[in-house]
């Protein structure tokens, strides 16, 4: 479960203070994978790293009676002169899972060769997101939450990446963030739409996609 409690968040744009977040009050519902969509700039990835926890609103709160990862895409937790190895294994222990487990699930799966054991500053943001994603499929969490991943890299990274995430969402919660809407249709059981500042839930995917269609035109 995770609820927003009247959860506020803006940003001063050129000295005006613009809201994307306004007043939110939504419990999302347990084990349902969710889209969020909305359009460019409408705070889709500021909504899911006020989730995890990795910004903070202005006013209210999100509750969580589970485990959340990180926003799968969003490299900015890793230290910049580890490698990739040094900052699994760093996210290992904060997890409390295997160490060896995970790192040999993150060098098979990212498939960074050499740069694995390189620091992450010389990686390009694809190998950033590799990496991420590799490390959040390789840590079970009760609500994943993925930002347009898995259309990093090759057309079989692809495929590989969202075949591990189909699995994993088997038994967990998601909020995922994609403009494709296939992908949305794939992954996902109902959808959210982030429109000036509110969320609307529908538990029709269908309608979420329409209403969010609409928007766009």
């Amino acid at each position: 479960m995770i609820r927003f409690e009247n959860l506020t968040k803006s940003f001063w744009v050129r000295g005006e203070r613009d809201v994307v977040i306004n007043k939110i009050n939504l419990t999302l519902p347990t084990g349902t994978s969710l889209a969020l969509l909305g359009r460019n700039g409408a705070g889709k990835s500021t909504l899911l790293q006020i989730i995890a926890g990795t910004m903070n609103p202005d006013k209210g709160q999100v509750v969580s009676d589970g485990t959340i990862s990180w926003p799968v895409g969003f490299g900015g937790s890793f230290h910049r002169e580890l490698t990739g190895a040094q900052n699994t294994r760093f996210i290992a222990r904060i997890y409390g899972v295997d160490t060896d487990s995970l790192l040999e699930f993150v060098e098979d799966f990212a498939e960074l060769g050499k740069h694995f054991h390189m620091p992450i500053r010389s990686y390009s943001d694809g190998m950033r997101s590799r990496l991420a994603f590799g490390i959040s499929m390789g840590i079970r969490f009760d609500t994943y939450l993925v930002d347009e991943v898995t259309a990093v890299g090759d057309a079989a990274f692809k495929r590989k990446s969202r075949a591990v995430f189909r699995e994993r969402v088997k038994t967990a919660s998601a909020i995922l963030v994609s403009h494709e809407m296939d992908q949305v249709r794939q992954f996902c059981d109902a959808g959210m739409v982030l429109e000036q500042g509110q969320l609307c839930y529908f538990e029709d995917l269908d309608e979420a996609i329409s209403y969010h269609q609409a928007l766009m035109r």
